[in-house]
């Protein structure tokens, strides 16, 4: 049988050693693989695996190509290939570094021929807001994985948090509703599991030993209950996402807008600062008159915002190119065509604490063509000025 790993993940770094903490006691014969990014300063990555009763070994592997996270990679496979040969070991523990995002792991352990049976980021939802909102360089904060490590605090928790299909959510005594409301309208169809510290038990005992761990809690269940890597990286691209729908309650509020008519690229532009801080989190996908064959992904939180090109619309596409993309991609797109415009769209999904929907409304309204603009047609809409080009680095 294949070893089963599951990785655990999140810059929220108490919740995700006490999540480990959990699956280490409640699995029998279960080991946690740690490297520690930390120390990439001096060169090296400190490597350790510990069960439930205290480090086993530990290690340090060098900087490959002076990046932290390449050694990881690097260095993370032959081990889970190690702990795979040893026939005491039933579940591999993968505890990410703060910044590593769980995506990359996911895929690197999969193409090393190793099972991934679930992906776990670990939240404290008193932290879940302070998080969203730093727009801190990694770098500032000494959590950068590499020299050239761009990412902020903000983008890389959510991502972390969005990528995941389980959310194990630590008891937090300072989180109160509205925290709570935040990170179920943030990630809908995560599965939320409940995470206490302390030591469990091990109602099974010795008989759990002697064949495959029988879950045993709703966490335990969760990392077995199986990942599907391609899947998972599907719904991450702008065009097939499950987006959150619509939502208002405990003084949270989710804003879904959608509309079949293209951005005047001058007046989005003008309006990028108030749409990026209208919202602790927005993401999405949309469409500009002046490249109306592009499909632009949004990507914004802790007050800075992400757009680039994620390909062409499929209904620029000739009918022949489509067999060329995945299933998931075509889905999506039959599931949200229009008999004019095919794909093209504006999906964009914003939610906070107090958001303002009829201001945030409004002012995307304001940004589309007008009814002049919009018959002027397309050969009119790529003569407007390239407002974003500098953006998209075109």
């Amino acid at each position: 049988m294949s070893l089963p790993v599951v990785i655990v993940g999140g810059l929220h770094a108490d919740a995700r050693r006490t999540t480990v903490a959990r699956l280490l006691a409640d699995v029998p014969g279960s080991v946690a693989l740690h490297h520690d990014l930390a120390t990439a300063a001096a060169g090296t990555v400190v490597r350790t695996i510990r069960d439930a009763d205290g480090i086993l070994s530990a290690g340090e592997t060098p900087l490959v190509d002076d990046c932290a996270c390449c050694a990881l990679r690097e260095d993370l496979v032959p081990e889970l290939l190690r702990l795979a040969d040893d026939a005491t070991t039933r579940l591999a523990v993968v505890e990410l570094w703060d910044s590593v995002e769980p995506k990359a792991m996911a895929e690197v352990v999969v193409a090393g021929g190793l099972t991934v049976t679930g992906v776990i980021t670990a939240v404290d939802p008193a932290l879940l807001l302070p998080y969203l909102g730093n727009g801190d360089d990694l770098a500032e904060r000494g959590l950068a994985a590499a020299a050239t490590d761009q990412r902020t605090v903000a983008d890389t928790f959510a991502r972390q948090l969005e990528y995941a299909p389980v959310l194990a959510v630590v008891d937090s005594p300072e989180a109160d509703d509205e925290d709570r409301e935040l990170l179920a309208q943030l990630h809908p169809t995560a599965r939320r599991v409940p995470v206490r510290g302390g030591h469990l038990a091990d109602p099974a005992g010795a008989s759990a030993r002697a064949g495959a761990p029988e879950p045993r809690s709703p966490l335990t269940a969760a990392a077995f209950a199986g990942f599907d890597v391609e899947a998972a990286a599907a719904a991450q691209h702008p065009a097939c996402a499950l987006l959150p729908a619509e939502a208002d309650a405990h003084g949270v509020a989710t804003l879904v807008w959608h509309r079949r008519r293209p951005f005047h690229p001058e007046r989005l532009y003008a309006a990028l600062e108030d749409l990026t801080c209208a919202a602790a989190r927005s993401r999405g996908r949309f469409w500009l008159a002046d490249k109306p064959d592009v499909l632009l992904h949004w990507d914004a939180a802790g007050g800075a915002l992400c757009v680039e090109s994620a390909g062409p619309w499929l209904a620029s596409l000739p009918d022949a190119a489509w067999e060329m993309l995945p299933p998931v991609r075509r889905a999506a797109a039959a599931m949200d065509w229009h008999p004019e415009h095919g794909d093209c769209c504006q999906h964009l999904v914003f939610t906070s604490p107090g958001l303002d929907r009829d201001g945030l409304h409004e002012l995307l309204e304001s940004c589309l063509l007008t009814d002049a603009e919009y018959a002027a047609g397309r050969d009119a809409w790529k003569r407007l000025p390239p407002a974003f080009d500098a953006l998209l680095e075109v």
